[in-house]
């Protein structure tokens, strides 16, 4: 029997998983797909909120403000890449002023730093290419960018590191509470534990509701984006936002961490929660509203567009307690944004209820720092030297939109909780992420899984079982 078991391993479930990794207790993280960050916490802005849109008191805005705070020594521990850009929420309409003072009231009482209201021609000088039609906007010098992937998989594979043990391609179909604990019905046998921790996305709901009376419902909320290309990636310095709705903070325009620019999100609420489907309709949408915020949208650029899902609960909250009735039974549920920016604070509070519950000692060799994966592109001349004379493939460029070397797909692969597929690669290398979108470099990089992994060619998939790269050899071409 397991402490404590996991569902989920995205960013939250991995947040929980590397807090719980300091004491004792014997962690199991189960997700049915093939890896880390494979659900929502692989398709969004990758913004960490400075803090200022949640309301007074909730739980949202306690867990946005102290993730915020804590993001920037995290990324320093666990070696991934963050940065504060200051973020902008733009007014367009002098009527609209008090919504803007509404924005700098809440944000004063969340005890965010340092924002202020802006005139025209101070966003004006800062974002030369925000629209003239601007009346004044909200300032957050403390908003961030954060790379999704790289904050998901740093704090999963510390967690492994101090002895948290993952299973993937293992759904959870259903859970009994039983004496003692709770028995597991998964894909692939039972799994008791003492505790659970419903850490799964848009699923949260379905977890919940095998073991409470009280139930609730989780709506996908479905948020489409466009991606362009590191040519343009400094047309924006600031994370820009408009006036939040009641869909959310809006369609956004922000620099990514690697240097692209990135539109988004959509809010559509939808019923299916697999459906990540781009719509003609949707991104036409998003373009028309972001040309609002910069008219002269670089949408040539773009090199891809994708879709993510939002686990929205109708009540707009932070679902993060003991379920009653279910002693041990944790929900951390309804993480929609600012769900990214809230991870690191969200896995120290839950640590702390599972500590309340089920009392564990600290353990003495914790290990709370993580080299990541050499980066070629970014090292100096001096630093490729060295790492090509330590491995002579980190000498052989494979990705060439990104400069990604061979010896950073192997490093990939063979790191804790190491890449098995395709997209496990690009999320941890950045491989087949450029303008190209691994038109050139797939090809080698399946070569490379297979055999560093002592695959078939036609095993390697790109997402999992049913995604495979190659369906089978063409005469004897292979």
């Amino acid at each position: 029997m397991f402490d404590i078991v996991i569902i989920g391993a995205g960013v939250t479930g991995s947040a929980i998983a590397r807090e719980l990794s300091r004491y004792q207790y014997d962690t199991l993280v189960l997700d049915r797909n093939s890896d880390v960050c494979e659900g929502t916490s692989k398709a969004n802005s990758g913004i960490v909120h400075a803090g200022f849109d949640s309301e007074p008191g909730s739980m949202m805005a306690k867990m946005n403000v102290r993730g915020n705070a804590m993001m920037e020594q995290l990324s320093r521990d666990l070696d991934f890449p963050f940065k504060r850009n200051g973020s902008l929420v733009l007014c367009f309409d002098a009527q609209d002023m008090d919504k803007l003072e509404n924005l700098l009231e809440k944000g004063k009482k969340n005890g965010v730093p340092g924002i202020r209201i802006l005139s025209k021609e101070e966003i004006r000088e800062l974002e030369p290419n925000v629209t003239k039609d601007v009346a004044a906007a909200l300032y957050a010098p403390t908003g961030g960018i954060v790379c999704p992937f790289g904050l998901t998989i740093a704090m999963a594979e510390n967690a492994c590191e101090n002895g948290v043990k993952f299973r993937f391609d293992t759904e959870v179909l259903n859970i009994v509470h039983k004496e003692g604990g709770y028995l597991l019905e998964t894909s692939k046998g039972l799994v008791e534990s003492k505790l659970v921790i419903n850490a799964a996305g848009v699923y949260a709901d379905k977890f919940h509701n095998m073991v409470s009376d009280e139930k609730i419902r989780i709506i996908p909320r479905k948020g489409e984006y466009c991606l362009m290309d590191k040519k343009v990636g400094d047309y924006v310095t600031s994370t820009i936002f408009q006036l939040p709705t009641i869909y959310g903070k809006g369609v956004l325009i922000t620099p990514t961490v690697h240097g692209n620019l990135l539109t988004g999100p959509t809010a559509v609420d939808i019923e299916d929660k697999e459906n990540t489907q781009t719509t003609q309709e949707g991104l036409e949408d998003l373009l028309k509203r972001a040309a609002l915020s910069v008219p002269q949208m670089p949408v040539r650029q773009i090199i891809t567009s994708f879709t993510g899902l939002r686990a929205h609960w109708t009540g707009h909250e932070f679902i993060i307690k003991e379920v009653e009735g279910a002693p041990g039974f944790i929900d951390v549920a309804g993480i929609e944004s600012p769900g990214l920016s809230s991870s690191p604070a969200i896995g120290e509070y839950v640590a702390q209820l599972v500590q309340g519950i089920y009392p564990m000692g600290k353990k003495e060799d914790f290990v709370a720092v993580r080299k990541g994966i050499p980066n070629v592109a970014e090292a100096s001349f001096e630093e490729r030297q060295e790492l090509i004379k330590k491995n002579p493939a980190y000498a052989n460029v494979v990705c060439r939109c990104e400069v990604v070397t061979e010896g950073e797909i192997m490093d990939a692969i063979h790191r804790p909780l190491g890449a098995t597929t395709l997209d496990g690669i690009k999320r941890r290398t950045r491989a087949g992420m450029g303008r190209c979108q691994s038109g050139f470099c797939a090809p080698k990089t399946v070569e490379i899984l297979a055999r560093e992994l002592g695959k078939d060619i036609s095993e390697i998939t790109k997402s999992g079982e049913g995604s495979n790269y190659l369906t089978g050899y063409n005469k004897e071409g292979m």
